[in-house]
């Protein structure tokens, strides 16, 4: 829904479509338009205009320091919003976003486990919260809130939009590892699609110990499969 919003928007002001009524865009509209061009200082100025009192507005202009690098100002104005309505799911785990960059992940997880509690149905805090475990070696509760993730939203790791009220964390440590256990997730799920293109990462990120692929259990559907049988004939790359 706000994907076809912003390409309504984009299309109109552009001419390829009459605009629905001769209105200037509202400052969060045109703040929104600017995001999904990735004109992130323009999409803060023009957010800056809307209300406020606006828990929203100070959430999205968090998103786009964020965007920009600047995590000290993306947290100053995720604090705003949260200050403005203490039960802003969105930017709470926002919030948790910038500890787990920082690498302060027991801290992340406490904002993302707020989150979830407010709005215990949106995948990417249930993403980001696994994440955060994985960082801490608690492989099982990632794998977990991993899951949980995957039954909301079956594509929430396949995701790329940049437009968004809330942030989604996927840089980890170990690669080679953590793409092991998102196949073994996704198989576990009947994806086997993309079980099958992450155990082919996990390789690619040097994947030593194949008999991880040929003894769990998850795979078990997968192992007579050519594209398995050939995943494993793959030597894994030398770091």
């Amino acid at each position: 829904m706000y994907s076809v919003r912003i390409l309504v928007l984009s299309l109109s002001i552009v001419g390829l479509i009459p605009a629905q009524d001769s209105q200037p865009l509202s400052p969060d509209l045109m703040g929104d338009l600017l995001m999904a061009r990735k004109q992130f200082r323009e999409a803060i100025d023009a957010y800056r205009k809307g209300p406020q009192n606006s828990a929203m507005i100070w959430n999205k202009v968090g998103i786009a320091y964020h965007q920009l690098g600047d995590l000290n100002a993306a947290k100053r104005n995720y604090d705003k919003a949260i200050k403005l309505d203490k039960n802003f799911a969105d930017a709470i785990n926002n919030v948790g976003t910038i500890y787990y960059a920082q690498k302060k992940y027991g801290t992340a997880i406490s904002r993302y486990r707020a989150a979830i509690k407010i709005k215990p149905d949106t995948a990417s805090f249930w993403s980001n919260l696994g994440t955060a475990y994985y960082s801490r070696h608690r492989i099982a509760d990632m794998a977990q809130c991993y899951q949980k993730a995957i039954e909301l939203d079956p594509q929430v790791f396949e995701h790329r939009g940049l437009v968004g009220t809330e942030m989604q964390d996927r840089t980890v440590a170990d690669r080679a590892r953590y793409h092991f256990e998102m196949a073994r997730i996704y198989a576990k799920s009947g994806q086997n699609d993309l079980a099958l293109q992450y155990l082919r990462r996990s390789l690619e990120e040097g994947l030593k110990d194949k008999l991880k692929m040929t003894q769990a259990p998850e795979f078990a559907k997968l192992r007579e499969t050519d594209e398995f049988k050939q995943i494993i004939a793959l030597e894994p790359r030398v770091l």
